[in-house]
């Protein structure tokens, strides 16, 4: 039986998630993105929980206007922002089954450049 697009993506999740590993110094950088919008958290997965998140629909970037892309970018800048600010500058980023392209890429170097290491 054939798996839809997001069971293909599941599959790949899991197999991507074995590879990860998250320490105590290095969180991870967890990403998903719908067709209206992007959403990274950073999970401690030592404890299970959610230490940041950030997402286009965000107070400070609900003003915005731009394209999906240009709002991934504001989202990698916004948290490479918090995480600094918490004392997280290593991360391990997790693409989550999506294509390593475009928005997912777009977030990634946004978030170097504002100071994340990974």
């Amino acid at each position: 039986m054939a798996l839809s697009k997001e069971g293909k993506r599941v599959r790949l999740k899991k197999r991507i998630r074995k590879a990860l590993k998250s320490t105590e110094r290095q969180h991870r950088l967890t990403v998903f993105k719908s067709n209206a919008g992007i959403y990274v958290q950073i999970v401690s997965d030592k404890e299970g929980k959610t230490l940041l998140s950030a997402g286009s629909d965000d107070k400070s970037l609900k003003s915005t206007k731009g394209t999906k892309t240009e709002k991934a970018i504001l989202v990698g800048k916004l948290i490479a922002e918090r995480a600094l600010a918490a004392g997280i500058s290593e991360i391990v980023f997790d693409r989550n089954g999506f294509l390593y392209h475009g928005r997912i890429k777009a977030l990634a170097d946004s978030a170097r450049e504002n100071g994340l290491k990974f």
